[in-house]
This record gives structure tokens, sequence and C-alpha cells, in this order.
């Protein structure tokens, strides 16, 4: 899709390809990514690269290093998405439209007052990277007023400060 972009479209303005790539190239690269979230550094450098070539395709910005090119866009990496994603995912399991789901796959922990989570045991190191395991000790990080967030907008706000 991004060759697509590269070879069908003429202009390298930032105000052409941005919106291009987040239509169409990002949802591919996100897709169901709470499930399959990749779980080597060379599988999240693969999907990385997309955005890298991306973001250098644009007029003025292809010189600079590639954490300079996403904040002179606005952009963040896909693993910060990622992070993102799985927190808010987290946040509706617990809090909002997914609840009942949440209390079956998540144990809250009945020591603290507010919402921390308990991390359970297992056998196998790939089990540690599933969605239920690698967001909890994120999740418990969080600070409180982040966590008893009265809604989902709100929790997104809190979150990207």
């Amino acid at each position: 899709m991004l060759g697509c972009i590269n070879k069908g479209i003429t202009s390298r303005d930032k105000e052409v390809i941005i919106p291009l790539y987040s239509a169409l190239v990002r949802p591919h690269l996100e897709y169901c990514v709470q499930l399959w979230s990749p779980l080597y550094k060379k599988d999240v450098d693969r999907l990385e690269r997309v955005q890298r070539m991306d973001t250098r395709m644009i007029k003025g910005l292809g010189s600079l290093p590639y954490e300079d090119r996403l904040r002179e866009l606005g952009l963040f990496s896909l693993e910060k998405r990622r992070h993102r994603g799985d927190l808010i995912a987290m946040f509706q399991y617990l809090k909002d439209c997914y609840k009942e789901d949440g209390d079956s796959l998540f144990t809250r922990s009945h020591i603290e007052k507010w919402c921390k989570l308990l991390l359970g045991r297992f056998r196998l190191d790939t089990r540690g990277k599933f969605f239920t395991l690698r967001t909890i000790s994120h999740w418990n990080n969080l600070p409180r007023e982040v966590v008893d967030s009265p809604a989902l907008d709100t929790f997104k706000i809190w979150l990207d400060r």
C-alpha cells in the first residue's frame, strides 16, 4: 500500500502523505494488535520500518532522524501506539463497555482500595506476552487519577499527558 502511495502520488507534502498513510497503511499495521502484538524485536522493527519509510518520503524531512521526523509530524511510533491501545483496551475491559468480560480476565488486588491488578504465574515465557499479562504492570503504574477516570475520553486525555 505504501508503494502505491509512493508511485501514485507526485506530491511529497505532509498534508498529502500523512492523511493517506493514516487512512490506508496504518490500519493494516494496527489491525487487532492487542491480540497479535509482536513478540520479537525483529518483528517490531519490521513494522516500524514501514512508518520510517513513510516519514522519509515527506519533502524536507528525509535527512532527519526518525524520532525528529515523528515529532515534526505530530506522530507517535507504532510501538507507543500499541502500548496506548493496550491501556485503552484494558480500561474498556475493567471499567467500560466490556466490564463483565474483564472481571473474568483479570484478578483484582483486594489489598488496594483502587483498581490494582495481580500478575498471575505462568510456565511459558510466551504466556507473559499475552495481552492480559503484558499490560498489567503498565496499568498498575498509572497514576490513580488516570485509572479512576469516569469515561474513556477522559482516560485518553489523561493518558496522552
